[in-house]
């Protein structure tokens, strides 16, 4: 269905960057959350109209699809705009009260805003060079954010991750130049529509294709062994920046695994799946044993945003309706978990002076509600039920058991008995261990801020025990979302009607 609006969730976020002309910092706050709200409303609101009315589209320019550039919004990319803005409402109301003043002054909530646009440009694209346009807005966002406030660890961070995703920028365009060479068209809709053409004419080249795009999204999405600049620069900035990337910039890879890979060389996968298992299994490994390893609260949670990639991957290496569903459960249930999980470590730091777990201790005897959200948010992250991690990991395990993948199974089940593990250390070092004798003295910041800070991580939570206990109608949005990424057809009929009547 055409719908011209499809492109709010990118005006949006261009409005808001436009915003750092205005000198005034506090106005630039209000315009910023103010903003994120309108974009929250937006992306409901096509989520609303993709569940009543079916996919939407827009082609930009004066040309029809493939020529022209087609905005395109299924229920894949809905639940992926949606959960994106409620991140980035939070966000900003959290950086709002926790990111210092200096960093505001140079245009922190522009920038914000700009990573947010180029996020949901990837979502919502459907074309393979304005992905890559996507990645780039993506990247220039990311690195300056990562830096803003020029400490040391922040630029020698911010360099490792810089150089890594330029790398991935590159093996993706030239994957693109050889995609075009070979099919002669870079709308997905065209392109998945072609490819069995090419499977035919040119046997094997579409595998080498499909193979390079995973590994240009596999950096993006840090899976093994291409993950080592995350935990090297995502600890760095504050912790409200680090949330918002570790939240969402490794799942930008993922989906863009699930509608590049699996949309159009559906065939080419099969070949592709064994090693993809092997990959994820990997992932999900080394993740959790570095995140068992840290003591510094950012960098455990860091690598457990690569242990869980490695669950989102098994939706692409089982590739079946079931595991592809229960990934993009999962994919939900994770960006709440780990957000909040960040937001937590960021209020404890306020009340502590530290993110260090030996130098802290005895949270719980002073701040007890602090301990009750963080232990909500651990739980769901561990997959206790019933809270959402729980349904979305059972969903991905029973697929891997339907598929007869057990020993995958095995280790996505004791993963998660790691993750619980790593979860008890930090309630333990934390919240409950004597406060030792070398703890830094608090800095002492306002009372409201710890207050934001704490609503907004509750609000989270919130929504986490929300989506356990309505767990069915998200397996419903998952699975409709599932079915258009494997059955093509839908998808191509949605945005090339000519093709497909």
């Amino acid at each position: 269905m055409n719908n011209p609006l499809v492109i709010l969730p990118l005006l949006i976020p261009l409005g808001i960057g436009i915003s750092g002309l205005i000198r005034d910092r506090a106005q630039r706050q209000v315009v910023a959350i103010v903003g994120f709200g309108v974009n929250l409303a937006a992306c409901l609101w096509l989520l609303y109209r993709v569940g009543e009315a079916g996919i939407q589209r827009s082609i930009m320019g004066a040309y029809d699809a493939p020529y022209g550039i087609a905005i395109v919004i299924d229920p894949l990319s809905a639940i992926m705009i949606t959960i994106t803005a409620i991140i980035a409402f939070t966000g900003a109301i959290y950086s709002a009260a926790s990111i210092d003043a200096n960093r505001q002054r140079f245009a922190f909530f522009p920038l914000l805003a700009f990573l947010i646009m180029g996020i949901n440009l990837a979502f919502i694209t459907g074309d393979l060079f304005t992905l890559y346009v996507s990645f780039e807005v993506m990247l220039m966002a990311s690195f300056v954010l990562l830096t803003l406030g020029g400490e040391r660890g922040q630029i020698a961070g911010g360099l490792k991750y810089v150089t890594l995703n330029l790398i991935s920028s590159m093996i993706f365009l030239t994957t693109i130049g050889l995609t075009y060479a070979v099919v002669g068209t870079l709308n997905l809709a065209h392109l998945a529509e072609r490819i069995a053409a090419a499977n035919s004419s040119t046997p094997g080249i579409t595998t080498v294709i499909a193979a390079l795009f995973l590994i240009a999204f596999g950096i993006k999405a840090a899976v093994f062994p291409l993950f080592f600049w995350l935990p090297a620069s995502y600890h760095t900035p504050p912790v409200a920046v680090t949330a918002i990337l570790g939240a969402l910039l490794t799942k930008v890879g993922v989906y863009s695994m699930w509608r590049v890979v699996a949309l159009c060389f559906p065939r080419d996968l099969v070949y592709l799946q064994p090693a993809l298992q092997v990959v994820a299994a990997l992932t999900m490994i080394t993740g959790v044993l570095g995140a068992i390893a840290q003591t510094d609260v950012r960098r455990l949670l860091s690598f457990h945003i690569i242990s869980q990639i490695g669950y989102l991957l098994m939706g692409i290496a089982l590739f079946t309706p079931t595991a592809l569903s229960g990934a993009i459960f999962f994919m939900v249930h994770v960006i709440l978990a780990k957000t909040a999980l960040f937001f937590i470590a960021g209020a404890v730091y306020q009340q502590r002076g530290t993110y260090n777990l030996t130098k802290l201790g005895n949270v719980a005897k002073s701040h007890p509600y602090t301990a009750l959200v963080f232990l909500i948010a651990a739980f769901s992250l561990a997959g206790i039920p019933p809270l959402a991690g729980f349904w979305a990991k059972m969903a991905i395990l029973r697929a891997g058991l339907e598929a007869g993948q057990y020993g995958l199974v095995a280790v996505g089940f004791v993963v998660s008995l790691l993750t619980f593990y790593s979860m008890i250390k930090i309630w333990d070092e934390c919240y409950w261990k004597p406060l030792p004798e070398n703890a830094p003295i608090p800095r002492g910041s306002a009372p409201w801020t710890r207050r934001v800070t704490m609503g907004v991580a509750t609000t989270l939570v919130v929504l986490m025990i929300v989506v356990g206990l309505f767990a069915d109608s998200l397996f419903a949005a998952s699975d409709s979302a599932a079915a258009v990424v494997i059955n093509h057809q839908t998808y191509i009929r949605a945005v090339m009607p000519e093709v497909i009547p």
